[in-house]
């Protein structure tokens, strides 16, 4: 008798689409939401819409649910305000890390792409790796560049709220090294783990 497909991925979208609604009925900053909620959304129907034909390990999809929460709370309050005090003051920050975090979670999409090269058969081990962390490094950069141009043409307070580097001139850069960061941190978990989680049965 064949196994029941796990219902975690429809659970995750379902909690996933009650926080998005509820939390976008009153955002801090409306155009903030917008900008930071659309990549959200492209995502979600991404993988949705994927679903049928390819469907990943539940440790993929619990990793790629991560930065889809995330974000989607950050877009509420925008992430310079998201309420992280706790975080902030316990290691004597000077900023709110909230989208450091977000950035790091950016990173573990790099499992995704690493077993859907494995299962798909579609590259050896060496290749399948570094796929997936450059993927995500050019993900990260692309992403500062959107950033840029979208807060100098939208400009005042929504334009520097979406900028979030909260007055970090290396702000771009610590976001990239995090994105890159996370990458290598889903990856190490794809080479111990990913065989036990099924992360490398081909399809």
């Amino acid at each position: 008798m064949p196994a029941v497909p796990s219902r975690l991925p429809q659970v995750l979208a379902a909690v996933f689409v009650v926080m998005f609604v509820v939390l976008g009925i009153a955002p801090y900053d409306r155009t903030v939401w917008f900008l930071e909620c659309t990549p959200v959304i492209a995502v979600f129907l991404l993988l949705a819409g994927t679903a049928r034909r390819f469907r990943f390990s539940n440790a993929a999809y619990l990793l790629m649910a991560v930065w889809l929460f995330w974000h989607t709370v950050g877009g509420h309050y925008t992430f310079t305000r998201v309420p992280f005090g706790v975080i902030t003051d316990a290691f004597g920050f000077a900023r709110n890390h909230f989208d450091r975090v977000g950035h790091f979670s950016v990173g573990f999409y790099a499992y995704a792409f690493a077993e859907l090269l494995t299962r798909r058969r579609l590259a050896g081990p060496v290749v399948t790796m570094f796929f997936a962390l450059f993927v995500i490094m050019a993900v990260a950069c692309g992403w500062e560049i959107l950033e840029w141009l979208v807060a100098d043409a939208e400009g005042g307070e929504a334009g520097l709220a979406f900028l979030g580097s909260q007055g970090d001139v290396w702000d771009a850069q610590k976001d990239m090294l995090a994105d890159t960061l996370g990458a290598v941190f889903a990856l190490v978990l794809f080479r111990l783990c990913g065989r036990r989680w099924g992360s490398m049965e081909p399809v």
